[in-house]
């Protein structure tokens, strides 16, 4: 009897997008707690082909489609996007977010480029899915919040804004069994990550980015 009153866990789609060597496939990792996408800590690119793996996580199933990096390696433009397209096929019938993966130390022209190929691949409405994830939070200085450490690049902080005001930070190697404060602990991080995705979907009253949507 109790099985008929169990509600079905929420289920998020989540596609990964960023460039070459920003950590996606870690990311992916960490949010599932397991080794399921290979690594490399090199600059070569490792992920070739969108892929994409379902696991349980805090009462949600959640699917991650982990994507090639722009400006892949090993890859042209003209191959390099219509497997980055891919991703929308590899969680149907649509993603309900984006994660936009960058490095805290660095948000240069080579990273606007990446913005502007996401624009170009997906339409600007793919912004109203998306959420800003910085890697590498161990650089942060001690006691500052990535909000904090963005203030000054105006072209975070329009980002930031285009997606909504969702912005988190990771540290796959420094913060995994952190003991220090809630801010630098990557389970606090990732939880509250979903937490901004379950707003941002309740927001989207359940919708999500569908192919249609790729021309804008």
């Amino acid at each position: 009897m109790g099985s008929y009153w169990s509600q079905p866990a929420p289920e998020r789609r989540i596609v990964i997008l960023g460039k070459t060597g920003v950590g996606k496939s870690s990311v992916a990792n960490a949010i599932f707690d397991e080794e399921l996408f290979k690594t490399f800590s090199s600059t070569k690119s490792v992920t070739s082909k969108c892929r994409a793996e379902t696991r349980s996580v805090h009462g949600r199933s959640i699917t991650l489609v982990d994507t090639p990096g722009f400006f892949h390696t090993d890859k042209s433009e003209g191959e390099l996007k219509p497997e980055i397209i891919r991703c929308i096929t590899e969680c149907p019938p649509g993603p309900h977010a984006f994660l936009i993966v960058f490095k805290v130390n660095r948000y240069t022209e080579h990273e606007e480029d990446v913005i502007n190929k996401i624009s170009q691949y997906f339409s600007e409405e793919v912004f109203k899915y998306a959420t800003v994830l910085f890697t590498y939070g161990d650089q942060l200085d001690q006691g500052q919040t990535i909000e904090k450490h963005f203030q000054e690049n105006q072209h975070v902080r329009d980002l930031v804004k285009k997606c909504g005001g969702r912005c988190h930070v990771i540290d796959n190697k420094h913060w995994k069994n952190n003991k220090q404060k809630e801010y630098r602990r990557n389970q606090f991080q990732l939880k509250e990550l979903l937490k901004t995705i379950d707003k941002m979907v309740d927001e989207n009253k359940e919708s999500y980015y569908t192919k249609e949507m790729l021309q804008g």
